[in-house]
């Protein structure tokens, strides 16, 4: 909306600035952390008077947590979501597609969450919506959004460490696409189970690919790199720098021990808004690279459902991952801050791969 302040001003005065992306994406940033400041407390009164009980705590989870963790309230992940909302459109360009088509998606899948989180609040139950309804309702969205894609934007993918090597999907594009945006959703879901613990890597992976986005978008640095170009994309840092600011408000609430937990609400619609960007870019796997840590605790819940059908003898002591090493005695900000760490790295391979073509 701000943006287009410049472009009605012709006498090059402080209007000018809004030309300027690194201007507006810094600006995305405070705007969404301000709001997420002063709505984060009337909020959590909100869901605390609404939520008498708070999140449902899995009765197959640790032990600790039904002391520890009963009572907090979820669907914080709203907060970010509205302070995400507002300041994309505050400060974007609004006439840009690829806009569009990561706000669809995150708000999409953050409503699929909200029905999910307030069925479980309701009910006083950890069983929302049955996982089939949201993984086609999830599915639905991707494949819409794929179609969109594809339409404004050709159907490849890049290949990290070579350079100018594109894959053309041709008619996978849509399952790929869909299989991108739906596992991330899951993945962040998956690794939101701690205190602190999915959004810092969230805030992390989303810096990667907020810089990404500005490469990819830019015709020099992009031929530079012999990384596609991509027309467009690099208006997705302001959206990313709105993300990131909206993640740090919320942590400041989140941070152990936590006031409010994100929900299905917040980390369904972060993931989907990774896999999104992930897609625009070119880079989806880079992304199983930048967001390693929540492939990781994916493949941990994956192979313990396998393992345990097909020997009945589980490998991990409770799966995601971060529940292992919670039975094995890990306090929960030792994991929190470790995997907190493995995020930088795995975030700064992910970007080396720019470079190293």
């Amino acid at each position: 909306m701000l943006y287009y302040l410049a472009s009605m001003s012709n006498d090059g005065g402080i209007f000018n600035l809004f030309r300027y992306l690194t201007f507006r994406t810094g600006g995305a940033v405070m705007t969404a952390l301000i709001i997420c400041f002063i709505i984060g407390p009337p909020l959590i009164r909100w869901l605390k008077s609404m939520q008498k009980h708070g999140q449902p705590i899995r009765d197959d989870g640790p032990q600790s947590h039904i002391v520890t963790k009963a009572g907090t309230p979820t669907m914080g992940g709203f907060m970010i979501l509205f302070s995400l909302g507002i300041s994309t459109l505050l400060w974007s360009d609004l006439s840009n597609p690829f806009v569009w088509a990561v706000l669809i998606v995150t708000l999409g899948f953050g409503m699929v969450g909200f029905v999910d989180d307030y069925i479980k609040v309701t009910k006083r139950s950890s069983a929302g919506v049955p996982g089939k309804v949201k993984f086609l309702v999830q599915a639905a969205i991707a494949a819409g959004v794929a179609w969109f894609i594809a339409d404004i934007s050709e159907p490849t993918t890049s290949v990290p460490f070579f350079k100018d090597v594109m894959i053309n999907l041709g008619w996978f594009y849509g399952p790929f696409v869909v299989l991108v945006l739906v596992g991330a959703g899951n993945a962040v879901n998956l690794t939101d189970g701690l205190d602190g613990l999915a959004i810092v890597p969230v805030i992390i992976a989303t810096g990667a690919f907020g810089f990404i986005a500005y490469m990819v978008g830019n015709v020099v640095y992009s031929e530079y790199l012999h990384i596609p170009f991509v027309s467009g994309a690099g208006e997705l840092a302001v959206f990313c720098g709105a993300l990131i600011g909206g993640g740090i408000g919320f942590l400041w609430f989140n941070a152990p021990p936590a006031m409010v937990f994100m929900g299905d609400t917040g980390s369904l619609s972060l993931g989907g808004a990774l896999g999104t960007i992930s897609v625009i870019t070119k880079h989806e796997i880079v992304l199983a690279i930048v967001g390693g840590l929540f492939v990781l605790e994916t493949v941990s819940v994956i192979v313990q459902v396998i393992s345990f059908k097909l020997t009945g003898k589980r490998v991990f002591r409770m799966a995601p991952l971060h529940h292992h090493y919670e039975q094995k005695g890990w306090a929960e900000p030792t994991i929190v801050i470790r995997f907190w760490i493995i995020a930088v790295i795995l975030a700064i391979i992910g970007l080396a791969t720019l470079k190293l073509r």
